[in-house]
């Protein structure tokens, strides 16, 4: 069953992301990045490339020929779903395919419509079962 965990109050939900990229691509993790539309994933993955200035996180849009070796496949469609290791959501909605997964990551911000948005996937993930895991940001 996919592992489901939630931050909260996360200030700059593309920081975070790069953050967690960094942390899963350290334990040999694979990670689809679901972005809510193409100027959404083109900002994520120029972070990506220029995250620290020696080194980047290696990474392609689903559609690019070679995403399909990238450990770090952004998408917002999620029509050619490449891998099914690490979710990472930043989209309002739940994805329809997130149960394929091993483990989806919700990011919630501060504002209150983000937060509206998040209790209705949170209540959408518990009232299937799912074990759900919260971390506030706030206090990492």
């Amino acid at each position: 069953m996919t592992r489901v965990e939630f931050y909260f109050n996360v200030p700059d939900k593309f920081a975070k992301t790069v953050e967690l990229c960094e942390k899963a691509l350290a334990k040999g993790r694979q990670l689809t990045i679901y972005t809510q539309n193409d100027a959404m994933s083109s900002e994520m993955q120029n972070l990506l490339w220029s995250h620290s200035a020696s080194s980047f996180l290696a990474n392609s849009h689903v559609n690019e020929a070679h995403s399909q070796f990238s450990p770090i496949v952004i998408d917002a469609q999620g029509e050619n779903l490449l891998q099914d290791d690490v979710l990472i959501n930043l989209q309002t909605a739940q994805p329809l395919f997130f149960s394929r997964f091993r483990y989806l990551v919700e990011l919630v911000g501060s504002d209150e419509a983000d937060k509206a948005a998040a209790r209705v996937r949170f209540r959408f993930y518990k009232d299937r079962g799912y074990d759900i895991k919260s971390t506030d940001a706030a206090a990492i």
